[in-house]
């Protein structure tokens, strides 16, 4: 056993070969005799790409100093994460060109540290013959980790001991000593290794050196490396720092410039230090906590800022604005209101312009033909039919906010016979009609109707309902009306399961308005299609069924806007009063969402 451990500790004491390295040649190998050895490596997601390079060479340098002739060493390779892979077996490769592009190829998992799994494949699998494992010669594997295990190691490391596995536990920064110590062969201090990073994990041979391969040419020699000189079977080769590399001398070493050479993660400057580098920002930026990303210095937020009412930052600077009925003066800071100088007549509100001032109205509402008082919309007559989503995914619940949403919508129409009739067709893998525009002729009624619709669950063929809308609800049949506007408006909460392009196609070519409203999980894209133009009148999305009262809110709205223009009474177009009307309804349109515009800047900012 002890003349096993000299064998092993030769091995991983030549590890330590460089950059550097002369050219091998069969007088510059350490004899160790025939040795299966298998490398199991960490390639958890805490190892740093960087770092599995510099342990991916720690094993190449290895191999190097083996006497890979026949009946010499075999070497395999296995990493582990969650899970084990096998990289190759001892029987793999016969010749050292093979197993350097095998170790080269590798491509590590990056996950978690199941260290006691592999160290259990290793022992039931790659040491067995059928991987090449020979017999009476000594097995050894090398454990290089750089945390602690996420499964049990104690009993399985025994059982691998107990054998005749002999196991060296190479532990780098984050590893855990006391796992280490677990797994290890016995004597510990000669099967344990912690060292404090990957860029040092050659230390660990080197208190080998000078009892197992001979004269210390860095002692006894003029050996001129700059910084470290580290020992080889008859030979020596010069190292350098962590955070430098040695230049093509072989001696002299030059600092690593990781700015220069892309790898880092600063988002915007990199500053360069010898094997590392800090982060830094641009004029305008702040570096945050993470020390790696910048946020613009927000001066509105800071308060450093004179602007009388709205601040709005940009790049390392600021601009002023002015509140809703506000102008901004010349001096580009301070506010003037002309509505608080001069009687303007406003029922509602009036709005200030550089050099006068207009009134406007609240949402829902109209500016009177005087330009100064409101007036409400009125509803017109429509026939729309509601296609309401009762798949599995909406859950019981969310279909009684359902049921209410519809009710809401209901609430805002002037259901009569001759006024607005209102149908109702819930679908899921098939379609059900739960009443057709000729059954009820009162709000209240088709409210109970709507709270009666028991729930379908299952699918959601939303392609296959607006079919049934266009052959049947919309049909004279179920009291759809000629000359009347039609309208349709679909609810869902996810993707539809069958193709929706070619029948919402058609029911907007024959002429129905179709709303698309959408909660949580429906696709937006489907929405879209489905909607008719603008889109912004016609498609609502909330990601929370709790908030579709919101959407029926606006919904009504959009609603009483579009009838209001398509009354009974029908008005010359080119008439002047309706042109005047029709610029302080566009006035009044455009200021409304400038004001939510601006108020929900402010809030943003503030």
């Amino acid at each position: 056993m002890r003349q096993l451990c000299v064998c092993v500790s030769v091995l991983l004491a030549l590890a330590t070969m460089a950059v550097a390295r002369p050219k091998e040649g069969p007088e510059q190998k350490c004899k160790s005799g025939p040795v299966d050895l298998i490398f199991i490596i960490d390639s958890s997601r805490s190892v740093r790409p960087h770092e599995f390079e510099t342990m991916r060479k720690f094993m190449i340098d290895i191999i190097h100093t083996l006497d890979m002739e026949a009946n010499a060493t075999r070497v395999g390779v296995v990493q582990y994460s969650s899970q084990v892979q096998n990289e190759f077996s001892l029987k793999t490769h016969g010749k050292l060109q093979g197993m350097v592009k095998g170790i080269n190829e590798i491509v590590p998992l990056a996950q978690g540290t199941m260290t006691g799994l592999a160290i259990k494949y290793v022992m039931n699998h790659a040491f067995t013959a059928a991987e090449g494992d020979r017999p009476k010669v000594p097995n050894v594997a090398v454990i290089v980790t750089d945390g602690r295990p996420q499964d049990r190691v104690v009993e399985v490391a025994a059982e691998a001991r107990d054998k005749g596995i002999e196991i060296y536990a190479v532990g780098v920064a984050r590893a855990d000593l006391t796992s280490l110590r677990a797994m290890a062969s016995p004597p510990i201090e000669d099967h344990v290794f912690l060292v404090e990073s990957f860029d040092l994990i050659y230390q660990f041979g080197l208190q080998f050196q000078d009892k197992l391969c001979g004269m210390d040419l860095c002692l006894e020699s003029d050996h001129g490396c700059e910084h470290l000189c580290e020992s080889s079977p008859r030979s020596f080769h010069c190292l350098c720092l962590p955070g430098y590399t040695l230049n093509e001398d072989g001696k002299t070493c030059k600092a690593i410039d990781l700015c220069a050479g892309g790898k880092h993660d600063c988002e915007q400057i990199c500053i360069p230090s010898p094997g590392t580098f800090t982060c830094g920002c641009n004029t305008g930026y702040t570096l945050n906590d993470d020390k790696k990303t910048c946020t613009m210095i927000d001066l509105c937020a800071e308060g450093k800022h004179d602007c009388e009412q709205i601040c709005i930052t940009s790049l390392g600077t600021f601009t002023c604005n002015c509140k809703t009925g506000y102008t901004l003066n010349d001096d580009k800071i301070t506010c003037t209101n002309l509505c608080n100088t001069v009687e303007h007549g406003c029922e509602h509100q009036c709005i200030s312009t550089p050099d006068s001032y207009y009134c406007i109205c609240p949402e829902g509402q109209l500016l009177a033909e005087d330009g100064k008082g409101c007036r409400t919309c009125r509803s017109a007559n429509i026939d729309l039919v509601l296609l309401i989503d009762g798949s599995k995914s909406v859950r019981p619940q969310n279909f009684e906010l359902v049921k209410q949403f519809v009710n809401q919508v209901v609430d805002s129409l002037d259901v009569s016979a001759h006024g607005t009739r209102v149908g109702l067709v819930q679908y899921s893998s098939h379609v059900r009609t739960e009443f057709a525009l000729k059954m009820y002729e009162k709000t209240d009624d088709i409210k109970k109707a709507v709270m009666n619709v028991e729930y379908m669950e299952k699918g959601t063929m939303t392609g296959l309902a607006l079919k049934h809308m266009m052959e049947n609800s919309f049909s004279e049949a179920e009291g759809a009306r000629k000359n009347i506007p039609r309208v349709g408006l679909v609810f869902t909460d996810g993707r539809s399961q069958d193709d929706i392009t070619e029948w919402a196609k058609k029911a907007k070519e024959e002429g129905i308005t179709m709303y698309a409203v959408g909660v949580g999980k429906a696709m937006e894209d489907e929405l879209r299609e489905i909607a008719s133009e603008p889109l912004d009148k016609h498609f609502f999305y909330t990601t929370d069924f709790t908030f579709i009262n919101q959407i029926a809110e606006n919904l009504k709205l959009n609603v009483c806007a579009e009838e209001s223009q398509g009354e009974i009474e029908v008005k010359d177009p080119c008439a002047c009063e309706s042109l005047v009307e029709f610029q302080q309804a566009t006035m009044s349109t455009l200021e409304q969402l400038k004001t939510k515009h601006i108020l929900l800047y402010t809030a943003l900012v503030h």
